[in-house]
């Protein structure tokens, strides 16, 4: 054998690098990216979306920078004894680590998340042993080339002494002929324009171009699947479904389609190439469907087919809505007082004499509001005009269940030139003021001490979001000097609210911008929201 078989270089282990996606913070929606690379910085992106874009660019550069991967290098999972390739064990047997062997790749492997890729230079064995490898390069197998090519040249030279062990570029792959697999002497004639045409450089071999393939849940759609409709289907699907990831809003009833389209497109796919694995990617994508589509009847309050309401509200109805929005609506028109105390106190006073101008009081409906004297607040609704009592403050405020103080207020009154503000009837209104008292009385507003201006909040987010807790119009947000307005507070303390609110569970993903208010109402207190219409 020749001196080049012979030869033996130390062999090291492959490369491996990670790029990772990680949060900043809890509750924080801006992201960091981050390569395991010494000379890579991190980054920090302000959305996972905009951090899983530079993440795969950040790796793509990478790849396409570095060198190819190299065929005299140990697998890098050989480091590992194949630790994350093992075997399954029959039922008498032990589990043994898969054995490495192949050609030398360069895979990069990621988690179904999209959190992290990790490149490594293994063998293709262990890369085919990774479900979520993909292999971006493979190395020129060199080294067994040029053994190979040794031992046939020393073969030829003992048979036919005049000729000479023909030499290959050590650049590209060599490929044997037929003739030589069985070791039979190649006459140099013969083999000389062979040699020649091994060693031409790749590049002037003309290529055919093949289509780009689609990609859909990890799987690559072959540019022969048949029908092509059912090809180009799942290509589209792959499409928008990463469309779908990229948006900053969630949007279940378009997930769900997404999901219903997939697992129809996946069991024509299962029957046209009889793959077990695509029959059960298509359940698992009926029943995403399905998860997707009840999780969107929760949020917007609608009821599955057969079943009750999913959100049970206190007022059920879109008129009960309506009218108490047109109740706030009036009571910040038409607040005698200022200040949140006085504007709280009206609303319930207003709730309880919306239909005919007069009802009763206990001196538990007014001590159970976050009021620091209110008994001089009754004073002046009555100094003003706004309100009349039988009797004084100081035994309204004393008054008991059995023994209620009767009340009633003039501009409420309705007569027959002027029927009141307010249209809806007698049972509504009780209704209306009980829906009143369990959002200012809610059980975490009480144990946080919260003031009258953060439960005056809470009931104009109450009526001013959708039927999925988002608040204005279309989730757009909430301006605040409308809030402002209603709760009777200067608009830089709204801030401080809604910071109150969020510790109390009741709002979700808030932002306070120069003229708006997003976020969402939290799930725990959507039985109490009045969705808009």
């Amino acid at each position: 054998m020749g001196v080049e078989a012979h030869a033996t270089n130390e062999r090291v282990t492959g490369r491996r690098w990670t790029v990772r996606l990680d949060p900043v913070g809890r509750g924080r929606a801006d992201v960091r990216v981050s390569c395991s690379r010494p000379a890579c910085a991190a980054q920090t992106l302000p959305s996972a979306a905009a951090g899983r874009t530079a993440a795969i660019a950040h790796l793509k550069a990478h790849l396409r920078a570095g060198p190819a991967p190299r065929p005299s290098v140990h697998c890098a999972c050989r480091a590992e004894e194949c630790h994350t390739h093992i075997r399954p064990a029959g039922p008498r047997e032990r589990p043994v680590p898969w054995r490495c062997g192949g050609a030398i790749v360069l895979a990069v492997i990621t988690d179904r998340e999209g959190r992290w890729w990790q490149v490594m230079e293994c063998c293709s064995r262990c890369a085919a042993a990774h479900p979520t490898a993909k292999v971006v390069a493979t190395a020129p197998a060199a080294e067994a080339s040029a053994r190979n090519d040794g031992l046939r040249a020393d073969t030829a030279a003992t048979a036919v002494p005049s000729v000479h062990a023909p030499t290959f570029s050590a650049i590209s792959p060599h490929f044997s002929h037929s003739a030589t697999a069985t070791g039979t002497a190649v006459p140099q004639q013969a083999s000389a324009p062979r040699s020649a045409a091994r060693s031409a450089p790749r590049s002037a071999r003309p290529t055919r171009k093949r289509p780009p393939r689609g990609r859909i849940a990890q799987r690559l759609v072959p540019h022969d699947l048949r029908p092509v409709a059912l090809r180009d289907e799942l290509t589209e699907l792959g499409e928008l479904f990463r469309a779908y990831q990229a948006r900053t809003e969630p949007d279940l009833a378009m997930l769900a389609d997404l999901h219903a389209r997939k697992a129809e497109a996946f069991h024509a796919w299962a029957e046209a190439t009889a793959d077990t694995g695509l029959r059960l990617d298509a359940q698992r994508a009926e029943q995403a469907a399905a998860t997707a589509r009840l999780q969107h009847l929760h949020r917007i309050g609608q009821a599955p087919d057969g079943e009750g309401p999913a959100v049970v509200r206190l007022l059920t109805a879109p008129a009960q809505w309506k009218h108490a929005r047109a109740v706030l609506a009036h009571v910040a028109e038409n607040a005698p007082l200022p200040g949140a105390e006085a504007r709280l106190l009206v609303v319930m006073v207003t709730l309880r004499t919306a239909q005919s101008g007069v009802g009763n009081l206990v001196g538990q409906d007014i001590k159970g509001l976050p009021l620091q004297d209110p008994q001089h607040l009754v004073e002046q609704l009555v100094e003003s005009g706004w309100l009349g009592i039988s009797g004084t403050a100081e035994e309204l405020i004393a008054s008991r269940p059995e023994n209620p103080t009767r009340i009633s207020v003039p501009s409420l009154t309705p007569d027959e030139d002027d029927p009141g503000p307010f249209t809806f009837g007698r049972k509504l209104r009780p209704k209306l003021s009980g829906w009143a008292q369990r959002v200012v009385g809610e059980k975490k507003l009480r144990k946080g001490k919260t003031g009258a201006d953060v439960r005056l909040l809470a009931l104009a987010l109450a009526t001013g979001s959708d039927g999925e807790g988002r608040l204005g119009p279309g989730g757009e947000g909430i301006g605040l000097d409308t809030l402002s307005s209603w709760c009777s507070v200067d608009p830089a303390d709204l801030p401080d609210l809604v910071d109150r609110l969020t510790a109390a569970d009741w709002l979700a993903e808030a932002d306070v911008t120069g003229t708006h208010l997003t976020g969402r109402l939290t799930e725990r207190v959507l039985p109490l929201g009045c969705p808009l219409t």
